[in-house]
């Protein structure tokens, strides 16, 4: 395991330790287990948590044997399912809304949760997705070209030098960040985005980020 372990964050060029992004899946599973039974796709509450950790068992050995391509394609469904969840689960709440199916306690907590999953899942989209992923930009010197144009990427190559930024990758925290911004302010904030992808992705994050703050909590509060 120790190995195992060794391998997956040592790899030579990373762009930083994978670990947070498997971390912010599995908490998308607790955070999905803790929403009322009304709002789960059907089983226990537990399902999507335990399924999330039974695919990331061949996503981690992928990644250890080198199989970038299935890595790549098992990541690209795990994404996809905690998403499918994530907007069903919205899709739940908003119909819950005229029909009084859950007490303002419960709505409220069930929209922090969803806000939070947001954030979660969208991060995990673009950690996943820019500049062809985590693997492909593990194989550059630097990021200099990618869906968002992060703040190291603007600085003088003298400056870069001197502040170390060189070699600089962003990694999943600073996808986070990005993702938490969208979500808290509807906008990048300061990593502006080039990609016709990546606005998609953040014009639909904002749509539920509003919905579930401007919309669910406002109405929770109101009934209170």
């Amino acid at each position: 395991m120790k190995k195992l372990i060794e391998k997956w964050n040592g790899a030579t060029k990373t762009a930083g330790s994978r670990w947070p992004a498997l971390v912010a899946l599995l908490s998308f599973g607790g955070l999905y287990a803790a929403l009322p039974p009304s709002l789960h796709i059907g089983g226990p509450r537990w399902l999507l948590l335990a399924m999330i950790s039974v695919l990331i068992v061949p996503l981690v050995v992928s990644h250890y044997k080198g199989a970038h391509t299935t890595n790549q394609v098992l990541g690209y469904f795990l994404n996809g399912v905690v998403t499918a969840a994530l907007l069903i689960s919205l899709a739940q709440l908003i119909r819950a809304l005229p029909l009084h199916m859950e007490k303002p306690q419960e709505l409220l907590q069930s929209a922090a949760f969803l806000w939070l999953a947001n954030i979660l899942v969208f991060a995990s989209w673009y950690w996943r997705l820019d500049a062809g992923g985590p693997h492909k930009r593990a194989q550059q010197a630097g990021h200099t070209r990618g869906a968002f144009l992060f703040p190291q990427m603007t600085m003088a190559p003298d400056k870069k030098l001197n502040a170390g930024f060189q070699e600089w990758s962003p990694n999943f925290v600073d996808y986070l960040f990005l993702a938490f911004n969208t979500s808290t302010a509807f906008s990048p904030t300061d990593v502006p985005v080039l990609s016709r992808w990546a606005k998609v992705l953040m014009m639909l994050q904002s749509i539920i980020s509003l919905l579930v703050i401007a919309l669910l909590a406002a109405r929770a509060v109101n009934i209170l």
